[in-house]
């Protein structure tokens, strides 16, 4: 039981240093205030984010996190919790192919 809070705990962590870098990003690419850079925030509805900018952001998120985003993955990623998960899940996959 004590292991399954360690993990928890560990991917809370985790998910939240994501979240950091996600809104630092989306803070500076798209000049929005860190304080409305908020889990269910939509890039394009709450941010008024374009075409061009999505694309700068994911370009930005590739280098930060030095991932691969596909372009059927950008179409999902409606939210910054969209992003966060996705990012997570593919950061976690990377390490256990590193493994």
């Amino acid at each position: 039981m004590e292991e399954i809070k360690t993990i928890t705990h560990s991917n809370r962590l985790k998910k939240l240093k994501v979240f950091e870098k996600v809104q630092s990003i989306v803070v500076e690419k798209l000049g929005i205030e860190p304080e409305k850079v908020t889990p269910l925030a939509s890039f394009t509805k709450d941010f008024g984010a374009d075409s061009l900018d999505t694309l700068e952001l994911i370009v930005a998120l590739e280098e930060t996190f030095n991932i691969e985003i596909s372009n059927q993955a950008t179409t999902k990623l409606v939210t910054v919790q969209h992003t966060i998960d996705y990012i997570s899940q593919k950061l976690e996959v990377d390490v256990e192919l590193a493994n």
